[in-house]
């Protein structure tokens, strides 16, 4: 097994992470919106944001990404558990500042959350951009855990009349509502359905 792979695999599946830091002696866990980047997590937020305040400054923080695939069902609740594919990044941050930097950043996040949405729609204009800073986390430290499969009761509870096994779980797209304002005509783009159709 690559771990870095398998990092760099469920890093890229997802766009929302749990950011953990220490501010003025208190822990905080904050999630946010995320893309990679090489070796880098571009996050953004408020220039007030606790949380990109922190990460500009350089002291290291914890990433997580967790994805949950479904119920370990054991006959006893020690074995009881959950299969899920988790990645833990340790790093430091800097303050994103080059224009053209800051919005292939922006970019990013937009693209991971939605491919093909940024082209769509209106970009970021200058005093939505004075309000937003953009930090790159380097992936200086990362690790990587997966658990799946069925539960594995000890040989002698297998006789126990309790039902075991496993419950997949997945997340599904539903189909796209339209906003109540939506200007009439405007139709669903191509990119959206197909999305929806791969994650439905």
């Amino acid at each position: 097994m690559n771990e870095r792979q398998d990092v760099v695999k469920l890093l890229d599946r997802s766009s929302v992470c749990h950011v953990g830091l220490v501010t003025d002696g208190q822990p905080f866990v904050i999630p946010t919106l995320y893309a990679r980047v090489g070796d880098e997590l571009l996050l953004h937020g408020s220039v007030a944001s606790r949380l990109v305040r922190h990460v500009r400054t350089g002291e290291p923080i914890c990433v997580t990404v967790t994805e949950v695939d479904g119920l370990v069902l054991a006959r006893s609740a020690f074995e009881t558990s959950m299969n899920y594919r988790s990645v833990v990044v340790l790093g430091s941050g800097r303050e994103v500042t080059d224009p053209d930097e800051r919005l292939a950043a922006l970019r990013a996040i937009s693209e991971a959350v939605l491919p093909g949405r940024w082209d769509d729609v209106r970009p970021p204009n200058d005093g939505e951009l004075r309000r937003t800073m953009i930090v790159a986390v380097a992936i200086e430290q990362c690790s990587a855990k997966v658990s799946s499969g069925h539960p594995e009761d000890p040989d002698d509870e297998l006789e126990l009349p309790v039902w075991a096994g496993r419950v997949p779980l997945r997340r599904a797209a539903g189909d796209p509502e339209p906003s109540p304002d939506l200007r009439a005509g405007v139709e669903v783009p191509d990119y959206l359905r197909a999305w929806v159709d791969e994650h439905g």
